[in-house]
């Protein structure tokens, strides 16, 4: 859970073009922060959102009404590269009085960037981690990190509680949206749809996201397992996922 910022800064969610993150800093302020609002900040229910929201489009919207007057624009992706509900909530907070920059990823953007996380030898809350780092700061570590062969896959959005990454072991990689976001190519549903042949993989989504339908689609297509939750991972699924991933060694 990460805490909030005390100063002012610059909200964004998804992956927003590099160009427009760049002109809205300059716009908005150039030395203020960028702090992803997709992530678990803590914040209390804002009461805007029906409870059956999935619960990264309900962090962007509680985060924004928790920052309130320190927030000094959002940056919203609310293209193919996000979802219909990421669009609603970037409605839904300009009509609530914070400027917003809305980002569309077209394919003529997309980039070409190699696989450093997803692939390396880390712990899977770190690779996470990096990888959603390379929206603000897209730069290659010197030394990369050591790739590895995959025993594992965690395909899926980066979770509301990230204890579930911690049942997976250092040579667990990294597909579905997250590694579209590492390769710069947010919006490419073929990238995010592919996955290495008999590599064990848990196919991960929040409860009530679109992407639900990748998930069990491509599960069952790769003998992997589906999991869904919809705020904290319950003890059911940490006994299921590791389970999955014990047995699978």
């Amino acid at each position: 859970m990460k805490k909030y910022p005390a100063d002012t800064v610059i909200g964004y969610f998804g992956f927003p073009r590099r160009k427009v993150l760049r002109e809205a800093r300059e716009r908005y302020g150039a030395e203020l922060p960028l702090v992803d609002l997709d992530v678990d900040m803590g914040a209390p229910d804002s009461g805007i959102l029906p409870a059956t929201t999935c619960r990264i489009v309900a962090n962007v919207v509680d985060n924004a009404m928790s920052l309130g007057n320190a927030l000094a624009a959002v940056i919203a992706a609310v293209g193919e590269d996000k979802c219909d509900r990421g669009r609603h909530a970037a409605f839904l907070l300009r009509t609530l009085g914070f400027p917003v920059v809305e980002s569309r990823f077209p394919e003529e953007e997309f980039e070409n960037r190699p696989l450093v996380f997803s692939r390396a030898r880390l712990p899977l809350r770190e690779k996470i981690d990096r990888i959603m780092a390379t929206v603000v700061d897209p730069s290659t570590p010197d030394p990369a990190p050591a790739a590895c062969e995959p025993t594992h896959g965690f395909w899926g959005v980066p979770p509301h509680d990230f204890r579930i990454l911690d049942l997976f072991p250092e040579t667990t990689h990294v597909y579905g949206w997250t590694r579209c976001v590492e390769a710069g190519r947010p919006s490419d549903v073929e990238l995010e749809c592919r996955v290495d042949a008999g590599i064990p993989t848990v196919f991960f989504t929040q409860s009530f996201c679109a992407k639900q339908d990748l998930a069990h689609f491509l599960a069952e297509r790769n003998q992997g397992l589906a999991v869904d939750c919809h705020r904290e991972i319950n003890d059911s699924i940490l006994a299921k996922v590791e389970a999955f991933v014990r047995l699978s060694r």
